[in-house]
């Protein structure tokens, strides 16, 4: 029943009408499934063979809008169907569906050729939303309980905060693209009758190394672009290291001790106001 349901469907949307050894489908599902008055074997089965696939399809298409709006839609469509037929759900919850899409994109390259690195860079960013808005969120640590930490302390990151660094600006892009969607969402429900446009041309963002914070603030997820001294800091302590060592990271040479010293502490300020660090240091 499984594999039937899991099956990918044909190329108009039904359901195969031959199994994998060559018999007629319809013979395979009154194996499993009875016909009732109005439907036969075949088609009940297909009820449920079209209807995972349309539900896995529009959730990964929900998931990574910023991907499809880089390749376009045929070509997103053809991807999200290979990337699900190797690294089918097995999960209870699809939230977990694009878990492996930036793995296997990497050993996949032709399904993005031509866009490979700013591609990839999205896919980063959009799995790192969906990890930042339900990851687990530990007991924030106070500025009352900093003394107690030591000279010299470690600092652990919320489980919820992502650190990337991005050769591409994908975090405007994939706002401008969450904008467009939301107008036409609301032109959409404007009207009485169907409507259909067709995707334009979209102009995408020339290189620029960025280094992002993605994490979670009253139920709400943001990107928070940060200087590449903060994002050394911020990836030494999550990796557990001491603030020292963190900090000696850091290549200061284009910085003044007087700036680098100010900036540190507006940094750990901000981090802190945001509820960055937990109780559960390593």
């Amino acid at each position: 029943m499984a594999g039937a349901v899991m099956r990918p469907l044909a190329a108009g949307g039904g359901m195969q009408a031959k199994w994998r050894d060559g018999r007629p489908m319809g013979k395979v599902a009154g194996q499993f499934i009875k016909p009732n008055d109005r439907l036969t074997s075949f088609e009940r089965l297909e009820i449920y063979n079209r209807q995972y696939w349309f539900r896995i399809l529009s959730a990964l298409s929900e998931d990574f809008p910023g991907l499809r709006a880089i390749i376009g839609e045929r070509r997103f469509d053809k991807l999200a169907i290979a990337y699900l037929l190797d690294c089918p759900s097995q999960s209870f919850t699809m939230r977990n569906l694009g878990s492996r899409l930036e793995s296997w994109l990497r050993a996949h390259p032709t399904h993005i050729a031509k866009f490979e690195p700013i591609a990839l860079d999205m896919v980063r960013l959009e799995w790192a939303e969906i990890e930042a808005f339900d990851e687990a969120a530990k007991p924030r640590l106070t500025e009352a309980e900093l003394p107690g930490l030591g000279p010299d302390p470690k600092f652990a990151l919320q489980p919820y905060v992502r650190l990337l660094d991005l050769r591409y600006p994908v975090d405007d892009l994939l706002l401008r693209v969450r904008r467009e969607q939301e107008a036409a969402d609301i032109v959409s429900n404007a009207v009485t009758e169907p409507i259909r446009t067709r995707a334009r041309r979209r102009r995408l963002p020339q290189p620029e190394r960025i280094f992002l914070a993605v994490h979670r603030f009253e139920n709400s997820v943001y990107f928070k672009r940060i200087d590449q001294e903060a994002y050394t800091i911020l990836c030494a302590l999550r990796d557990g290291k001491r603030l020292s060592d963190a900090v000696d990271e850091v290549d200061w040479s284009a910085r003044t001790v007087e700036d680098a010293s100010a900036a540190v502490q507006q940094w750990f300020a901000y981090w802190s106001a945001q509820g960055w660090f937990c109780k559960d240091a390593h």
